[in-house]
């Protein structure tokens, strides 16, 4: 897999010579780091694992189109530190041409890039990376005299290497799947959980239990855990609130499964009964969210998806008299946007949110088979809004699930996560009569 990515990328490339760094190292506390998590790209193209490394792919040489610097075997940190592949890994398991240790870059990469034209590396996301490779580029300004050139244009490889990473391969999809398996499962275990009178980070530990359990590397990005008004914040994240009896809990949480990410919202009553004006608005998001996945096929534009989202909630809101006026009108105006103020989706894959662009020569993409979207709307109207009926205060819903857009249409990864009012007060309800 990782060797017919890198195949496909220099083929894409032609000519000239790409260098990919791994993440780095991020300090967290004295003499601690946080845990390392690989670079998206880095491993996309690798498979490797393991910081302080550089991939560098030079399609045309004659000998080594594939190679790596990593770091050099060593007995004693690895002991402290954790097993290292070393150049002999590299070449043996990772499918390295030629490998060497990284502390040997500044002397051995320049032999890669002598008479390349074009650099392949994304400035500005790393300082001291540009350093290190603007500083070779420039080094060649003084050979000049002895007839060896170096680059004269840096490309961002991000144009091929992102745009290979919106289109899943079937090896793909079937990690994503099983990331959204375990979510589904982990969201599932919340609700049968939860109960007035527990902390928010009670309920993100019975999620993040399942994650790990199940084989997850951990959550995919922070967990939501969002009671009552808390729940409006879209990117809520203390989860240190009590949960009342009454309140709505909204839980956005997703699994990272051999780095594929899963991305799942879920809002339900913690007491497992939604009051009516909870049940008006949940069911007004519910019913855009259908609507949405129903619209999520190949030809129809990313954009599409979330302007009839947008009809959908507008008409609604209107409908329960929490906004006023003709349809049109209010959307054109943004009106809405003071209740639903995000996007539908996003591509999801190895990052949460994940690349590839949303336009294309100035027009919005058209989903295709392959693409992975999130499909999230909702509905957040903080305690004290001016002009909204106070039975409405401090209820937030968002209902997200995992789109594979299909040849013939879209398969729902997350399909396994109830989300009908109806089947989640059934749930709710044998649980808590378990319980007693």
């Amino acid at each position: 897999m990782f060797k017919r990515r890198r195949e496909a990328f220099m083929k894409a490339m032609g000519q000239g010579v790409a260098v990919i760094p791994s993440a780095p190292l991020a300090h967290r506390t004295a003499d601690q780091d946080f845990t390392f998590r690989q670079d998206s790209d880095f491993y996309y193209m690798t498979g490797f694992k393991e910081p302080e490394s550089v991939l560098v792919l030079a399609p045309q040489h004659p000998e080594h189109q594939v190679i790596m610097f990593v770091r050099p075997r060593d007995k004693e940190r690895e002991t402290w530190d954790g097993r290292r592949s070393g150049t002999e890994g590299a070449l043996a398991q990772y499918g390295a041409d030629a490998a060497y240790t990284i502390d040997q870059l500044e002397e051995i990469l320049p032999r890669y890039l002598d008479n390349q034209s074009t650099l392949y590396f994304r400035i500005g996301r790393a300082a001291e990376w540009d350093e290190r490779i603007l500083g070779m580029v420039q080094s060649y300004r003084t050979k000049a005299r002895s007839g060896v050139t170096g680059p004269t244009t840096i490309a961002d490889p991000a144009a091929i290497l992102h745009e290979m990473r919106l289109y899943k391969s079937p090896e793909e999809v079937d990690l994503m799947r099983r990331s959204a398996e375990i979510a589904a499962e982990a969201h599932v275990r919340a609700m049968r959980t939860t109960r007035p009178g527990m902390m928010e980070y009670e309920v993100q530990a019975e999620l993040e239990y399942v994650f790990k359990k199940r084989g997850a590397m951990g959550p995919a990005y922070g967990s939501i855990v969002g009671g009552g008004d808390n729940a409006t914040i879209l990117h809520y994240g203390e989860n240190e609130a009590r949960l009342n009896d009454g309140d709505l809990l909204l839980i956005d949480a997703g699994a990272e499964y051999e780095f594929y990410a899963s991305d799942i919202t879920r809002t339900f009553p913690v007491n497992g009964r939604f009051s009516p004006a909870q049940r008006e608005i949940y069911e007004l998001v519910l019913e855009s969210q259908l609507e949405a996945i129903s619209m999520s096929r190949p030809g129809v534009s990313f954009m599409a998806v979330h302007e009839r989202t947008v009809e959908v909630l507008t008409a609604g809101l209107v409908r329960l008299g929490i906004l006023k006026g003709q349809v049109p009108d209010l959307i054109e105006s943004g009106a809405y946007k003071a209740f639903y103020m995000h996007k539908t989706g996003h591509w999801l894959g190895i990052d949460v949110h994940d690349v590839g662009a949303y336009k294309v020569n100035g027009e919005w993409r058209k989903l295709a088979p392959g693409m992975v979207t999130t499909v999230e709307p909702g509905l957040y109207i903080a305690h004290g809004t001016e002009g909204v009926d106070p039975k409405y205060w401090g209820i937030g819903v968002r209902i997200e699930d995992d789109v594979l857009i299909t040849e013939d249409g879209c398969e729902n990864l997350t399909s396994g996560v109830p989300k009908a009012v109806d089947e989640i007060e059934r749930l709710m309800a044998e649980s808590m009569t378990a319980t007693r």
